[in-house]
């Protein structure tokens, strides 16, 4: 069944375009949320003369993605993962793993329009395309990291920081040993000469 987009359609098209589409989807869905009208002559004729405004939602549709593509380009999705010998997966980065990191950063990317000819199964970094508009590409950063590195860092630092204080504490002790024999020097010192003086 042939329909004329009244507005922009995830997985279908965009205002303006005729699409020849199921009946269940036309009847059940497009239809009753005025998504569509049925491509009849007397509908078509009608979207003729509002050919002016669709140019210009048209182009601003453009505008929006070409702004969003250079946002894009400075974006990287850093995707943790549990990592096997060799930097092979457990698994695999996919392109809903894609799109829920960049909706985490504000970017609302279907994941129907990130290309990725196969999962992605080793760690590294990837330059990911993205289809944005039928005129405009997109590529986005992708790092894909073990999960235990931040860990493992983590616990080096710890590691580093209780060596650290038990120098100190070493340290401490040290001193405190010493202070205490050179007070005890001093001591047997004065009593030494506190018995010279009474032997004279």
């Amino acid at each position: 069944m042939k329909v004329i987009l009244t507005t922009d359609v995830d997985s279908v098209g965009y205002m303006g375009e005729i699409k020849d589409v199921k009946r269940g989807l036309a009847r059940n869905y497009l239809l009753p949320k005025n998504l569509a009208v049925e491509a009849t002559p007397g509908n078509l004729k009608i979207w003729n003369q509002k050919q002016r405004i669709i140019e210009k939602h048209q182009i601003k549709r453009k505008e929006d993605a070409e702004s969003l593509a250079s946002n894009l380009g400075s974006v990287t999705c850093t995707i943790k993962v549990k990592v096997g010998e060799e930097g092979k997966l457990f698994g695999s980065v996919t392109t809903q793993n894609i799109s829920d990191d960049l909706a985490q950063k504000g970017y609302k990317i279907s994941k129907k329009d990130i290309v990725l000819d196969a999962p992605i199964k080793e760690t590294g970094t990837y330059d990911v395309p993205v289809k944005i508009h039928p005129e405009v590409s997109a590529s986005v950063k992708v790092v894909v990291e073990n999960e235990e590195g931040e860990q493992s860092s983590e616990t080096g630092d710890q590691s580093e920081e209780q060596a650290t204080e038990q120098a100190a504490e070493s340290s401490e002790q040290e001193n405190s040993l010493e202070s205490s024999e050179e007070a005890s020097a001093d001591e047997n010192s004065s009593e030494q000469s506190e018995t010279k003086e009474q032997e004279s």
